[in-house]
């Protein structure tokens, strides 16, 4: 089948590995140009199951888990396109029955912890995690591939009654017990591979699967430190909690396993955030005080001030005109408002002229307006300009005349 063009676009290489279930090629992408992965479903395996790995990968977007990047049928055959690890796989590097590196071991358990951390925050079980389903990319990050018997949280399982899907060295007692598998029974596959990476060998060895399988759910496992003493320490408890027969006694899932590791903490798509519209931009202005309100005079106490005028002027020549031949004439102007104030000032300068018979006095008035500005006091003012005038004439006795108008009062007092 090499140099055959599937789907009149991926053209097969040469083939990487063959199953039962399917057959994996590298191929070349000639739309892209770029080298991938082709996996193609065996004659007689079950294509619900190859459909059930298509949207487990589709549902995955994470550097530590292989990429789907096409999925569809050719020839009657489905098959799917993923990326092409040219690293290899963790069974690879296991083989020789040899302990990894400390510093590796540490690297590849954070990057298979992060890749089910993801699986599991989207509610999805591998169920088959193993040395040979951790593959390598170009620069040695692990990746989890194959979730062909992987449950999607809802969804049915493809295990039948007295079934069980799994490899047998890596199985959880509640898978070999016929339970579902949850992300705990994840962790514990996860305890195996990581005491393996330490120890160089299984928890538990036997020529039979069945005997494996029996081992897994009923014979506590030996603890790290009893095979590996220089072990490091922290690494060795991992694998010995995830290797707990109780799943409840295990870390519950990949994000814990992470967090042991002191990876960081997984990452989650964040919803598409929908900014709000920017505010029109607010001039700055300076603060500005008020304007002073202009000083008015109200009709009413305008004309009331120019009624007082005119009287207190006719009150003036009354006492220039009746005045005359008085001996201490004295007008006294008085004009108080409240709020605003007007004051009328009336000053009364009297010339004498003194003859052996008679007096004459003359009076001249003066009348002067001061006009202030609005107060909130009262103010009064009252000028008396009195001049004594000699006479040997009898004196004339007149009524003092009071005029009232609005809230001004004149009062001129004429002796």
């Amino acid at each position: 089948m090499a140099d055959k063009v599937v789907a009149d676009r991926y053209r097969l290489e040469r083939r990487i590995a063959t199953g039962g279930m399917a057959e994996v090629w590298a191929a070349r992408d000639l739309e892209l140009e770029r080298p991938v992965a082709l996996k193609l479903l065996g004659p007689e395996a079950d294509p619900v199951r190859f459909t059930r790995e298509a949207h487990a990968a589709a549902a995955l977007s994470h550097p530590n888990v292989t990429q789907l990047f096409d999925y569809g049928a050719w020839e009657g055959r489905p098959y799917m396109v993923l990326e092409l690890l040219p690293g290899g796989t963790l069974e690879d590097r296991l083989r020789d029955g040899r302990p990894l590196p400390d510093a590796e071991t540490e690297r590849i358990a954070r990057d298979v912890a992060a890749g089910l951390a993801h699986a599991h925050n989207r509610g999805l079980v591998h169920r088959d995690l193993k040395p040979a389903n951790v593959l390598f990319d170009a620069d040695g990050r692990a990746k989890i591939a194959d979730f062909g018997i992987a449950r999607m949280g809802g969804a049915g399982t493809l295990t039948e009654a007295g079934t069980m899907l799994g490899t047998a060295a890596y199985i959880s007692p509640e898978q070999a017990a016929g339970e579902p598998a949850t992300a705990a029974s994840d962790v514990y596959s996860f305890g195996v591979i990581l005491f393996r990476m330490l120890t160089g060998r299984l928890p538990f060895e036997a020529k039979e699967p069945l005997d494996l399988v029996a081992m897994h759910r009923n014979v506590p496992p030996p603890p790290v430190a009893t095979l590996r003493r220089d072990a490091p320490t922290q690494l060795a408890r991992i694998a010995d909690a995830a290797l707990a027969k109780n799943p409840h006694a295990r870390p519950p899932d990949g994000s814990a396993l992470t967090a042991a590791l002191g990876g960081p903490p997984p990452t989650t798509e964040a919803a598409t955030a929908i900014l709000p519209r920017p505010a029109a931009p607010t001039a700055v202005t300076g603060v500005t005080a008020p304007p002073r309100r202009p000083v008015r005079i109200r009709s009413e106490r305008l004309a009331a001030l120019l009624l007082g005028l005119l009287v207190a002027a006719g009150a003036g020549l009354a006492v220039a005109f009746l005045g005359h031949g008085s001996s201490s004439p004295t007008t006294s102007v008085s004009t108080t408002h409240r709020r605003t104030t007007h004051s009328t000032t009336t000053r009364s300068t009297s010339t004498q002229t003194s003859t052996s018979t008679s007096s004459t006095s003359t009076s001249t008035t003066r009348t002067t307006l001061t006009t202030t500005r609005p107060t909130t006091s009262r103010r009064t003012t009252t000028r008396s300009t009195t001049q004594p005038t000699s006479t040997t004439t009898a004196k004339p006795t007149i009524a003092t005349t009071t005029t009232t108008v609005g809230t001004t009062t004149d009062t001129v007092p004429i002796p």
